[in-house]
């Protein structure tokens, strides 16, 4: 499809930044991953409990028709589905008639043997999200690398804190990063140890119809080894027709929460960016207003931001509603999985602009530390502290009377501690030394604590 014909922005304007999930969540990706299954659990029916004989060059064969799978074959099955009206049982009749012309029709009625549509659905989905939620972490430790070079970099450059977005305590430009760091370095974790969850056990979770036709086989044991030891899943026993999507609930939580932080780390650098914090890289021939010619707009941050929002709203809906479904099934989850691509296409835009953003910005010291000297204010926390140490009286209120709404220079600092009855000489003179870049406490140890510890603080 001409891409300028999309009318989704995932396959049309930025298809450069998904096109790597083509293969995994598009129509072409689920159906491949449906065969996978069929292919996979009639190997195992055929190999492990000998209902038919089967010899090495025929189990090959068999292989051969996932591994050679193609997108003509795709749009074969979507022809067959086009008569069934049923597109898993279009996958099943595809892979009998590829055995028939391979002179294997003896076997051809063991394809989705005791099957449910939703136990070759739901684990082609559980694959899918598995390999989704790789792609995920990766670049969410791409992104936890580029804050990371930033934060040691800047963990010793002084900078104002803005609480309600007014003058507050210093920190350093490194230790804000890593704030950010932390943050996301958890969420890593929990997407790394999360196994997701699939199930294989007939039309109402009961495995009836195993054991109807073969009560001797334990089916519980049966479908727990070809979920997690052919296919790397968790193993789910108590279900209805449908997974109830625990897992795939608890991984988009996680993305929920990776992309809420995202969007606050945007909103902070946007907001560094307008108070000339930081400086953005300069490209020849863009343009950042088609009527104001001096701008240079931090749009990648905003265009991350904007995406994210998007990818929360679709994580938070698919969270909750897969996890509910009429008596033992309805249909309405159907639909809602075949979106669970555009997620991930959403949230991988949001985080490959904020990392392109993160490229172009390099500090201004200059800036920095023209705010930093003209709010001297900001060392009436460390002095009213010291005075509440030496008992000197009403400490808070003579530095509030003294600095609120005022802005001070280092000569009134030293007027007002030149003026202290209780504090000693030496500690007065500790206090007139005391410049505001100085006053930023463990910051830049924190920043050093994080790359020290990194391993037990998650």
């Amino acid at each position: 499809m001409d891409s300028i014909k999309a009318i989704s922005t995932l396959d049309g304007r930025y298809s450069n930044l998904t096109n790597n999930l083509c293969d995994i969540f598009s129509e072409y990706g689920l159906i491949r991953h449906r065969v996978k299954i069929e292919i996979e659990w009639l190997k195992f029916i055929l190999t492990e409990y000998n209902f038919d004989e089967i010899n090495n060059n025929e189990l090959e064969i068999i292989d051969q028709i996932y591994k050679s799978f193609k997108p003509s074959d795709a749009n074969k099955i979507k022809s067959i589905e086009k008569k069934t009206n049923h597109d898993v049982k279009a996958v099943e009749y595809f892979i009998k008639e590829k055995l028939e012309n391979s002179n294997l029709s003896r076997i051809k009625e063991w394809v989705h043997f005791a099957c449910t549509s939703d136990d070759i659905n739901n684990i082609s989905y559980a694959l899918m999200l598995q390999k989704g939620k790789k792609l995920v972490i990766d670049l969410l430790n791409e992104f936890l690398l580029n804050i990371e070079k930033k934060a040691l970099k800047y963990k010793s450059i002084p900078m104002m804190s803005r609480t309600h977005g007014q003058p507050a305590s210093p920190t350093t430009v490194g230790k804000e990063f890593i704030n950010y760091a932390w943050r996301i370095s958890q969420e890593i974790e929990i997407l790394k140890n999360k196994k997701i969850q699939a199930k294989l056990n007939g039309a109402t979770g009961n495995y009836n119809a195993h054991f109807f036709v073969f009560p001797d086989i334990d089916w519980i044991n049966a479908s727990k080894n070809f979920l997690s030891k052919h296919l790397n899943l968790e193993p789910l026993i108590f279900t209805t027709q449908i997974n109830p999507n625990s897992s795939l609930s608890y991984v988009l939580h996680s993305m929920i929460r990776s992309a809420a932080i995202m969007i606050d780390f945007n909103r902070d650098m946007w907001g560094y960016i307008s108070l000339g914090y930081f400086k953005q890289q300069l490209k020849k021939g863009e343009v950042g207003s088609s009527t104001m010619p001096h701008k240079v707009n931090p749009i990648d941050f905003e265009n991350s931001e904007g995406n994210m929002g998007l990818a929360i709203s679709l994580m938070e809906h698919l969270a909750v509603k897969l996890q509910k479904s009429r008596f033992q099934r309805d249909l309405t989850d159907s639909t809602v999985l075949r979106n669970l691509g555009v997620v991930f296409g959403y949230f991988q835009i949001g985080i490959k602009n904020s990392l392109k953003g993160l490229g172009k910005i390099e500090i201004n010291k200059d800036i920095l530390d023209k705010d930093l000297n003209a709010n001297q204010e900001l060392l009436a926390e460390p002095f009213q502290t010291a005075m509440r140490i030496f008992k000197e009286e009403n400490p808070y209120e003579k530095l509030k009377e003294l600095t609120r709404g005022k802005c001070l220079t280092k000569n009134d600092l030293v007027e007002f501690v030149d003026n202290l009855e209780k504090v000693p000489t030496d500690f007065k003179e500790r206090m007139k030394n005391l410049i505001v870049h100085q006053y930023i406490g463990l910051a830049d140890k924190l920043v050093d604590y994080y790359f020290t510890n990194k391993n037990k603080i998650n």
